[in-house]
């Protein structure tokens, strides 16, 4: 059972995106590729599109690579993620999870 638990365990661990970005790089990529829907801080001008701004960097890597990979379905966002490198995405995640997003009060 213990052999089942671990190897499920490592399994899960390969599968996620290794997250070591560069948010300066991720800045830039930010700036060519996302900052017309989501802003240039991942606070979106309109609710058409999500606010990114200070998601948890292993959640917008995962849904950046799930984009890539067609696990998630929405055309444009796949038509958007298909180019990135698997650096580029970690870069992207570290960028934005570093932003202030919304504040509730």
């Amino acid at each position: 059972m213990r052999i089942w638990i671990a190897a499920a365990a490592t399994l899960a661990f390969a599968a996620a995106p290794a997250l070591a970005g560069d948010a300066e790089a991720g800045k830039k990529k930010a700036a060519e590729v996302c900052a017309a829907c989501h802003g240039p801080d991942g606070n979106s001008p309109t609710p058409d599109f999500p606010r990114i701004a200070g998601q948890y960097e292993d959640y917008l890597a995962k849904a950046l690579a799930d984009y890539k990979s067609g696990k998630r379905d929405n055309p444009i966002m796949q038509g958007m993620a298909a180019p990135l490198s698997d650096g580029e995405i970690a870069n992207l995640a570290a960028y934005y999870a570093q932003q202030k997003g919304l504040v509730v009060r």
